[in-house]
């Protein structure tokens, strides 16, 4: 099992998605909503159990994580004007 302040992974919850920690929420339906224009407000009112705080704070992991990746610094280099 992988755990981190705000998400983890686990074989044994959701066949090892990452999903906001101590929680069925999959990381991944936190991110569909986003691209689909929900705001932080509308995702925790369909995930009202789980604090605002937290649905925050997976997103930033995750971001921060994908930051500090090489396909992360990999889309930054293409994004970069040249």
């Amino acid at each position: 099992m992988k755990t981190s302040s705000f998400t983890s992974s686990d074989p044994a919850i959701m066949r090892g998605a990452l999903v906001i920690t101590g929680t069925r929420v999959p990381i991944a339906r936190i991110l569909y909503l986003l691209k689909e224009g929900y705001t932080i407000d509308q995702i925790h009112d369909q995930y009202d159990w789980v604090p605002k705080a937290k649905i925050k704070g997976a997103i930033a992991e995750l971001s921060a994580k994908l930051d500090n990746s090489d396909y992360g610094a990999t889309i930054l280099q293409a994004q970069s004007p040249t």
